[in-house]
C-alpha cells in the first residue's frame, strides 16, 4: 500500500472515532460470500493496527515455527531451499486463509519503504493471506489492480493502473491522482507458501496537502462510497482473481490492464540500477514494463519505480 503520508491529519485518531459514527461491516456477510471460494476463510475486522500485512506475516511465521521465515515479493522470489516442514502436531489448517481489516492502520507499509498512513472511516486497509502456487509469480500485482479496479469501476474507465501497483483516478490521458496500492509479499509456512496481499484504498476526502501524487477518493465518482461498501465490492473478485492467477498466470488479465494502463504512450522517467528516459509502450506478456529509450527495454517488477515525466504524479 503505496502512499505518502498525509503532511497533517484534521483530528487525531480518537477524536475522529468520536465524530463519526461505527462502520459495519457486515463481516459474516463477507465470510458468506467467501468461504464457497476460500473454504477455510476467517474474516477479521480490528480497530487498529500497525499494518494488516505485518500482522499476517507474523502469524504466517509463527504457524511455521519458523519467526525469520523470508519474506519476499512476488517479483523478486527467491529459492531457499527445501521450505521448513511445520513443527509436530501442526495442523493442516495453520495455512488456512485470512481476511484482516483494520479500520486504522498506523504504520502501513508500502514498495521502496514508502509509508500509509489513513483517516479511520477514510480509508479502507485490509491483507488477504491464502497459499498459493502459481507457477510463475511475474504480474501478479498487475492482475490484483486489474482485479480491483474492475469492481470498483464498472463504467467507463475512470480507474487507472500505474505500473506495477497503483490504482489512480484518471483526468485525462496520462494524468490523475492517487486512489490506492497494493503491496503483494509472501513467506513460507511448511511445504506452501503464503501470499499476503495488501490493499489500501483512499474512500473519503481527507486533508492531503502535500502529496506528490495528488489524492483522488471513490467519493468522487460513488457519493455513496464508504469503506465497508468498498470492501464487500472488492473481496470476492480479488480471491477469483487470484485464484485464476495461480492457475493460469497474468495472460487473462493483460488486456483489462493495456484498458487502463495509466504510463502507455507517455514519456517515462525511470529509477533503478539503470535508469531510463522513454516511452512506456505497455507491458509483456509476464507483466514487465517496456520503455522504449532508443532500443525497448524491460523492467519487471520490484527493481524500479516510475515516474511520469514532465508531471506531477
Amino acid at each position: 500500500m503505496n502512499h505518502p503520508q498525509p503532511a497533517a491529519a484534521p483530528t487525531t485518531p480518537d477524536d475522529a472515532a468520536e465524530a463519526s459514527p461505527p462502520l459495519r461491516w457486515g463481516a459474516e456477510d463477507l465470510w458468506l460470500q467467501l468461504q464457497p471460494l476460500l473454504p477455510g476463510v476467517s474474516v477479521e475486522v480490528v480497530a487498529q493496527t500497525d499494518s494488516t500485512n505485518t500482522r499476517l506475516i507474523e502469524r504466517a511465521r509463527a504457524q511455521a515455527g519458523q519467526r525469520d521465515a523470508p519474506v519476499t515479493r512476488p517479483g523478486e522470489l527467491k529459492v531457499f531451499g527445501e521450505l521448513p516442514r511445520a513443527p509436530y502436531g501442526r495442523r493442516a489448517g495453520d495455512t488456512e486463509p485470512c481476511l484482516l481489516v483494520a479500520e486504522h492502520q498506523t504504520g502501513g507499509r508500502g514498495r521502496l519503504g514508502r509509508d500509509w498512513l489513513g483517516t479511520p472511516g477514510a480509508s479502507l486497509t485490509f491483507s488477504l493471506s491464502l497459499p498459493l502456487a502459481p507457477r510463475d509469480w511475474s504480474g501478479l500485482s498487475l492482475a490484483v489492480g486489474v482485479a480491483l479496479a474492475e469492481a470498483l469501476d464498472t463504467e467507463l474507465p475512470r480507474i487507472g493502473l500505474k505500473w506495477p501497483n497503483d490504482l489512480w483516478l484518471l483526468d485525462g490521458p496520462g494524468r490523475g491522482r492517487k486512489l490506492g496500492g497494493v503491496l503483494i509479499e509472501t513467506v513460507p509456512v511448511g511445504q506452501r507458501r503464503m501470499c499476503i496481499v495488501g490493499v489500501g484504498l483512499n474512500v473519503l476526502p481527507q486533508e492531503a496537502e502535500g502529496l506528490t501524487h495528488g489524492y483522488a477518493c471513490l467519493q468522487e465518482f460513488d457519493a455513496e462510497a464508504s469503506a465497508p461498501r468498498a470492501l464487500a465490492a472488492v473481496a470476492a473478485p480479488l480471491v477469483q482473481a487470484l485464484q485464476r492467477f495461480e492457475a493460469e498466470g497474468f495472460a487473462p488479465f493483460a488486456a483489462g490492464f493495456a484498458r487502463r494502463d495509466l504510463l502507455a504512450g507517455q514519456s517515462v522517467t525511470t529509477t533503478g540500477p539503470e535508469p531510463l528516459q522513454g516511452v512506456a509502450e505497455g507491458v509483456d506478456e509476464r507483466g514487465a514494463l517496456r520503455v522504449r529509450a532508443g532500443t525497448l527495454h524491460t523492467l519487471v517488477s520490484g527493481e524500479v519505480s516510475v515516474r511520469l515525466r514532465d508531471r506531477a504524479c
